[in-house]
């Protein structure tokens, strides 16, 4: 792991991000989103793909994505790729999607203690979504909570050899390792944390033709926001950190629009002849569609050449 005393390079080097925190972002976010990018640093040739696709479903495109790197002063580099899937509506994701990776990177024990560092950072980021958002609506300043909830999966990679992943919800990232699919995030389902969301005084509802449901609502035991389940959800993260081997191909980060209609084996042969990572993404995206996913999706496919 590097250094502390370049956690002070990351600090230094973060990108301001939009301070835009979702009031209008499902209207202004596009039908579809795609594009591609790559290292300029890292000792291993690294490049990311992205494509994003509003589902049929009777509502405005809420997933939101993060895909890029950042150099530092010193030559290090942080390959950031995100996944943010929101619910009723988008205005949770698009935080996330603005501020998550800043306020992770900023945590001044980051390096240290990685895997603290993103549970802090992730809850503090919860406790700021919930906190009344002000906003200007015709000229008066109002004050009004931010709507509904959004899952996260984030994956940091440094400088092309350790890969940082964290989760909450059922947003997916799945690794490829010759050939071989293994899921590096964890699908955070009511059954199975049922006894997590009765101990907080909720319920897990099980109805015919439905998925499981805490208190009849939420198909998930995790996420960001959702202020009326607060007490009976969580938000801490699960976290792992991976070393990037000699037979890591690629990884795929997607909201469960995808993983709906896939399995991780799946996925990842479907892709793994396709070398360029926004052609994947596309793949992958297009392949969901045709086998019937109407959720929106979000796909980052970064390979590892």
């Amino acid at each position: 792991m590097p250094s502390k005393a370049k956690m002070a390079s990351v600090q230094a080097q973060r990108k301001v991000g939009n301070q835009d925190d979702g009031l209008h972002g499902a209207e202004q976010e596009a039908v579809r989103a795609t594009g591609r990018g790559k290292s300029k640093a890292s000792a291993r040739k690294v490049t990311y793909g992205f494509h994003l696709v509003e589902g049929k479903m009777p509502h405005g495109m809420e997933d939101r994505h993060v895909a890029e790197f950042r150099r530092l002063d010193d030559g290090n580099e942080v390959g950031l790729f995100g996944v943010f899937d929101g619910h009723l509506g988008a205005d949770v994701a698009t935080y996330l999607r603005n501020h998550l990776f800043d306020n992770i990177l900023g945590e001044p024990d980051f390096w240290e203690d990685t895997m603290g560092a993103i549970r802090r950072a992730y809850h503090r980021t919860d406790r700021k979504v919930l906190k009344k958002k002000k906003v200007t609506a015709d000229g008066e300043e109002i004050v009004r909570p931010r709507r509904g909830g959004s899952t996260a999966v984030t994956v940091i990679l440094l400088n092309g050899e350790t890969l940082v992943v964290a989760n909450v919800g059922d947003s997916r990232a799945v690794v490829c390792e010759g050939g071989r699919a293994r899921q590096l995030s964890v699908d955070h389902e009511p059954l199975r944390e049922r006894d997590a969301i009765e101990r907080r005084g909720g319920f897990v509802t099980e109805m015919h033709g439905d998925v499981p449901r805490v208190d009849a609502s939420l198909a998930m035991s995790r996420a960001f926001g959702d202020r009326k389940l607060k007490e009976h959800i969580s938000s801490d993260p699960d976290v792992a950190i991976e070393h990037v081997g000699d037979d890591t191909e690629f990884v795929v980060v997607a909201s469960d629009g995808l993983w709906k209609v896939m399995s991780n084996q799946e996925a990842v042969d479907e892709v793994r002849d396709t070398r360029d990572a926004r052609k994947a993404a596309v793949k992958l995206v297009d392949s969901a569609v045709a086998r019937g996913s109407k959720d929106d999706i979000a796909c980052v496919v970064v390979r590892i050449h």
